[in-house]
């Protein structure tokens, strides 16, 4: 009888033990040491992972964001060391993609050209830029690990986390907790964040400054997303793509011999001249251009693109990108080429159409980005969970509503001296154009009185440049360089 209630517990235990709901802890961390040889100098750093909660006005955790935080150990002075905050997009995208291919201590194993190569891994990177900063990788509510609570239902209070606005607002309150348990409210501070993160990061750089208290030194936009021109359409929305028609078509060879014979750098010029003062103008007349005009447009349209005359024509000037993305190629091998990154090309059902059936870079990405984040985070941080990392969470409806986030930037840093701007863009990205990027960065302050702190930097691949080796290595040195620029400059915070 005692051994027959003995194996019904166990048998009872295990049960329990294999029904346990699957739950994130709300706030704990996990702490582990490891050296690097990063830009030629070796050291030993920490890296924490773990999670914090975001509290509602009784104090009650109603989210908790899972994070990773690097910090380089033997530093003296920590007050003098900055601290990179750092973001993606989507919205609805975990922290997995700049933190492991771009600024991190390891990257994917990948080929030169940013291509998946099996086995999946990562690899050391050997120009992360935690030689010269801290670095917090935030994934916010539902994306990564993060997630609100409860997870799903109705009890779920949307408005509090999923649009422009609430995201902000619980960010920068989440960052003051950070700042404050580790003890860095003294260091030159910097937030960066990619595609739907620049307006993430131009709306945090006013609420942390003013509802936080929290001034920072610098805002790097990575391939930004700015929805006062994204999905507007218009002649200002619809023009700004040319410049990145001819960047694509050139890497395709798909471009006439007279431009096709120069440097990419040589005929961006003069395809950003023709749309500033030709293209944009022609477009705004909309039915009123002239039979002349409209064929003497669409023909230096197709010039610069790389299309067929007659299709920009069937389009009325106005060429949607996903028809660019589909048709560049058509008579060229019939392939597609990618949206985020039109140097990957994809194979369609159907040559005829008006969009690809697929993103070709995006199916890439995930191929090596999946598995390597999960055992990353699993075995060599030591961050154990059943919780499914969320590569793109559920977050919509997203709320796009009183997006004010650009005047947000200009109205931090008129308030604050030290802030200044750096924008990072891929010349072949198809989703947030680098021409999109210069008119965000060129609107932000129509006065022009601080043009002088802002930075462009273009790179010679997509919306995520740091996938080619060549970028980065260039683009880490330009946010290093940034850096130094810009922290403890020891000159008073004054006009």
């Amino acid at each position: 009888m005692k051994k027959s209630i003995l194996i019904l517990a166990f048998l009872g235990f295990i049960a329990f033990g294999f029904s346990q709901e699957r739950k994130l802890p709300i706030d704990t961390t996990i702490t582990t040491q490891h050296n690097a040889t990063i830009n030629g100098a070796s050291f030993s750093y920490t890296a924490t992972t773990g999670t914090q909660p975001v509290w509602d006005e009784m104090g009650k955790p109603i989210a908790s964001l899972h994070y990773t935080y690097y910090t380089r150990n033997n530093i003296k002075n920590r007050a003098n060391r900055p601290l990179l905050i750092s973001f993606n997009g989507g919205p609805g995208s975990g922290s997995v993609w700049m933190h492991l291919a771009y600024t991190g201590p390891k990257v994917l194993k990948i080929d030169d050209e940013g291509f998946p190569v099996q086995p999946y891994g990562v690899k050391a990177n050997p120009f992360s830029v935690l030689d010269v900063t801290d670095i917090v990788y935030v994934n916010p509510a539902n994306t990564g690990y993060s997630r609100t609570i409860p997870e799903t239902g109705k009890d779920v209070d949307r408005d509090k986390f999923f649009g422009i606005n609430a995201d902000i607002k619980y960010l920068a309150e989440w960052l003051n907790t950070f700042v404050t348990r580790n003890n860095r409210w003294r260091s030159p501070k910097y937030i960066v964040g990619e595609s739907y993160g620049g307006t993430r990061v131009m709306g945090l750089s006013l609420a942390l400054q003013n509802q936080q208290w929290m001034y920072l030194n610098g805002v790097i936009m990575v391939s930004p997303a700015d929805y006062k021109v994204i999905r507007v359409g218009g002649p200002v929305s619809s023009a700004l793509n040319l410049p990145y028609f001819t960047a694509a078509a050139w890497h395709h060879k798909a471009l006439p011999p007279e431009l096709q014979n120069k440097d990419l750098l040589e005929i961006l010029p003069e395809s950003e001249a023709y749309t500033i003062n030709t293209l944009i103008p022609a477009i705004a007349k909309g039915g009123f251009i002239s039979d002349a005009e409209k064929n003497k447009t669409a023909e230096k349209m197709a010039f610069y693109s790389g299309l067929k005359q007659e299709d920009i024509l069937d389009h009325n000037l106005d060429v949607p990108t996903a028809f660019f993305w589909k048709n560049l190629l058509k008579d060229k091998g019939d392939f597609t080429v990618g949206r985020l990154d039109s140097r990957y090309t994809g194979i369609d059902k159907k040559a005829i159409g008006t969009r690809p059936d697929y993103n070709s870079e995006l199916t890439s990405w995930l191929h090596s980005f999946t598995p390597a984040i999960n055992y990353y985070l699993q075995e060599e941080l030591n961050f154990k969970t059943d919780i499914k990392y969320n590569m793109f969470g559920p977050v919509r409806p997203w709320n796009n509503e009183n997006d004010n986030t650009r005047d947000n930037l200009r109205q931090a840093m008129a308030q604050n001296p030290y802030l200044n701007v750096l924008v990072q863009s891929g010349y072949y990205d198809g989703a947030t154009t680098y021409f999109n990027a210069k008119y965000t960065m060129w609107q932000v302050d129509p006065s022009g009185r601080m043009k002088d702190r802002f930075e462009f930097k273009g790179y010679r691949s997509g919306h995520m440049m740091y996938l080619r080796r060549e970028d980065l290595q260039k683009a880490n040195d330009d946010i290093r360089a940034f850096i130094k620029r810009t922290a403890n400059t020891g000159k008073s915070a004054k006009y």
